[in-house]
């Protein structure tokens, strides 16, 4: 990682910095963004054009639900708080730490970016159609739909990405690889974001996909299905985490050796990150139960009001047939007595 040096209590590792003080609440919180603010940056990028996007939409006299502009500022913000404060220093020397960082970029951040419906924003502030070429916002759909978002969104296929992402990188070299270098660390970091959104932007389905439609993949925009999907990882993830909890020797070895003065076992903050990683579960899992409860709730009720409006426009077809049905047999016993 290059030569270390002392400025202000951190220790500067080439482009990476780790602090040699003992945590505390405090200094985790602490502004302290890397050296290189990749992350930083990126999802800075991400909040001024989505908010370009709603004032596109909102110069067209279109409207914008606010609750989605929160969403999204929130995911934002959930990113920075990960990545310039201290817990993205801490998380280069305690596994704990690390994995707290990987637990809400990897599953808060994106259920939260995924509710600001960004592509929804995208394909509503992209200019309409015009005459001598294909817009802009056709291109996107057919993007969208193509073969290989297709394959990609597949459900089969999110959750296997999702699950390596877990036991494919701890269980291997490839952590101590990654955490070697600053881009290592940071590209490994964007991974647990895009492998977050693609996951939940299938489970919550707020966004246009390759889903939507018939078959299998329209089956799987539903909302019962979608919460098949979602109970089929949570097992799995409960599971890795308690693998590395119950873990009787070091399961990574970029941590085997904490600061000396910190006077803390490897072992017992493993044990510490599994517990996190198992705990942690519950909380992704009840926000995205709430919101597919609530679209199956909506849904059904704008199913009830189109039903409604039907009703009151040609009338109740089955109703009809139902006291039909129910006047021919009085009649029929009528008539036998």
């Amino acid at each position: 990682m290059g030569a270390a040096s002392m400025r202000g209590g951190i220790r500067m590792s080439g482009l990476m910095w780790m602090p040699t003080r003992p945590m505390t609440l405090m200094r985790v919180l602490a502004w302290h963004p890397q050296p290189v603010p990749v992350l930083p940056l990126l999802g800075l990028a991400l909040l001024l054009a989505y908010l370009l996007g709603v004032a596109v939409v909102m110069r067209r006299g279109d409207r914008w639900a606010i609750g989605r502009i929160v969403w999204w500022s929130a995911g934002i913000l959930t990113l920075e708080a990960m990545t310039v404060t201290g817990i993205d220093g801490y998380g280069m020397e305690l596994f704990s730490v690390h994995m707290v960082q990987h637990m809400v970029i990897g599953m808060f951040t994106p259920i939260l970016l995924c509710l600001g419906a960004p592509m929804t924003l995208l394909l509503r502030a992209l200019p309409a159609r015009q005459r001598s070429r294909r817009s802009a916002r056709g291109v996107v759909l057919a993007v969208i739909h193509s073969r290989p978002v297709r394959f990609v969104a597949n459900p089969v296929t999110t959750v296997v990405l999702f699950l390596v992402s877990l036991y494919g990188l701890y269980f291997t070299p490839a952590f101590d690889w990654l955490m070697g270098t600053m881009w290592g660390h940071n590209l490994m970091l964007l991974h647990f974001l895009a492998i977050g959104v693609l996951y939940f932007w299938g489970v919550l389905g707020v966004d246009p996909s390759p889903r939507r439609g018939s078959g299998f993949m329209g089956a799987f925009s539903r909302p019962v299905m979608r919460l098949s999907e979602l109970a089929a990882t949570v097992p799995f993830h409960a599971f890795f985490g308690v693998v590395i909890m119950m873990a009787s020797s070091l399961i990574v070895g970029f941590y085997a050796h904490p600061p000396a003065s910190w006077h803390l076992s490897p072992l017992s903050d493993q044990q510490a990150a599994g517990g996190i990683a198992w705990g942690f579960t519950e909380l992704p899992t009840l926000l995205v139960l709430g919101v597919l409860f609530l679209q199956w709730q909506r849904s059904d009720a704008r199913h009830a009001r189109v039903s409604d409006r039907k009703a009151a426009r040609f009338g109740d077809a089955e109703l009809d047939e139902y006291n039909a049905r129910l006047a021919a047999l009085a009649a029929r016993d009528g008539g036998a007595s």
